[in-house]
């Protein structure tokens, strides 16, 4: 099945306000962009998105949050965005932070079908039992928190240890990066640009692919795919100035001269 599509507003014309995102990517590093921008474009609101970050103010998903087009945000960090934090502690976005491994593996399973898994990541603390703001009004009272979940004891190799449950993530549509692909959807990532986006790919019901290299079936060393096909509805092939564009979020250099 031929998954291509001709431009990046024919890929997100399904998706609709009120719809919930997997992104993938890691601070800048892997994002979806091109399709971002054409979400902003489509005038889609009142999103909830599912992703490590939100970008920067001026790029990736932080575009979306800049227009306040997102409403709900499940995310592990928030540190590079200041947008966000204002958002979030003014009442006008709802986050609910996550550990990053267990947001890893929660994107994961609710792609491979599993409904919650047990991890003893957060026992102890709130992530196990409850009260982490998820909303504040505008005077900086919480007004929705975390519920807590549920713990219980399993026999290790250590000993008995206590775990908490926590639900997948599924989500309407993901959205990711990738550095090469074929028609039939199959998914090669570059380096570290891989991090989030082939758990964001399992997560999405439908999910969209933009690649930087399209290649014909066949075409692509099956030993060197990490997201097959099946996992991807949607391909967008870039233009070489849309591959190219790519952003460091903080860009540290040796002063010349200096020995390494």
């Amino acid at each position: 099945m031929d998954k291509v599509v001709r431009s990046a507003a024919e890929a997100v014309a399904e998706i609709a306000s009120g719809s919930s995102l997997a992104v993938g990517g890691f601070g800048l590093c892997g994002i979806p962009s091109v399709l971002v921008q054409a979400l902003l474009d489509a005038g889609v609101t009142n999103l909830e998105a599912v992703s490590n970050n939100c970008g920067v103010d001026d790029w990736g998903l932080g575009l979306l949050l800049r227009d306040k087009r997102i409403r709900r945000m499940v995310a592990s960090y928030v540190g590079e965005n200041k947008e966000f934090e204002r958002q979030y502690l003014s009442g006008e976005l709802e986050v609910e932070l996550t550990p990053q491994g267990t947001l890893a593996e929660r994107l994961r399973a609710g792609g491979a079908g599993i409904p919650a898994f047990f991890t003893a990541t957060g026992v102890g603390t709130q992530v196990a039992n409850g009260g982490l703001p998820w909303r504040y009004d505008d005077s900086g009272t919480v007004v929705k928190a975390s519920p807590p979940k549920e713990v219980r004891e399993f026999d290790t190799a250590e000993g008995p240890r206590s775990f908490v449950l926590e639900k997948a993530l599924v989500t309407d549509f993901g959205l990711v990066r990738a550095w090469k692909g074929d028609r039939h959807g199959n998914l090669v990532f570059h380096d570290s640009a891989r991090n989030f986006n082939p758990l964001c790919a399992m997560a999405g019901r439908v999910t969209i692919a933009e690649v930087e290299h399209l290649f014909e079936p066949g075409e692509l060393e099956p030993n060197e795919i990490h997201l097959p096909g099946v996992y991807v509805q949607r391909m967008l092939p870039l233009t070489p100035e849309q591959a190219a564009e790519k952003r460091i979020e903080k860009r540290t250099v040796r002063p010349r001269g200096e020995q390494g």
